[in-house]
């Protein structure tokens, strides 16, 4: 958390000094928006891309976390989930994933660009085994 000394800070992140990193998946480039750092990483939020011409290596996962928020910004993207199938999301669109839900990301736009909002700021991802009847 953050220094109990200090008060907290505005956070401010620029798009014009945006960097992206790699980050867990290989086929996606990472922004941080300091919420990490500003929260003492109970919170994350990042601005995901898709890196051009890889496309989505689809496996099951689940994630050891509290909160997951994604609202895509340009593209779109589907995901099929344990609890309601398959889903595409398109700008505009957001999806909050219960914690430990098993799904899988199917497929991406080339430009798909999304936020991503977390708690805490770092977790777990386990690969795991497709529910009974999925493809």
């Amino acid at each position: 958390m953050p220094d109990q000394n200090q008060p907290p800070r505005t956070t401010v992140s620029r798009a014009a000094e945006a960097t992206y990193e790699t980050g867990l998946r290989a086929f996606f480039a990472y922004r941080d928006l300091g919420v990490r750092a500003a929260t003492g990483g109970a919170f994350g939020a990042h601005v995901i891309r898709a890196v051009p011409g890889t496309g989505a290596a689809p496996q099951w996962h689940t994630h050891d976390l509290g909160f997951q928020l994604v609202y895509v910004l340009r593209g779109w993207v589907t995901f099929t989930y344990e609890d309601i199938g398959e889903v595409t999301f398109r700008p505009g669109d957001s999806v909050l994933q219960p914690p430990g839900i098993r799904h899988v990301e199917v497929a991406h736009a080339e430009d798909l660009e999304l936020l991503e909002i977390t708690s805490p700021a770092d977790f777990a991802t386990r690969t795991v085994p497709a529910p009974d009847g999925s493809p």
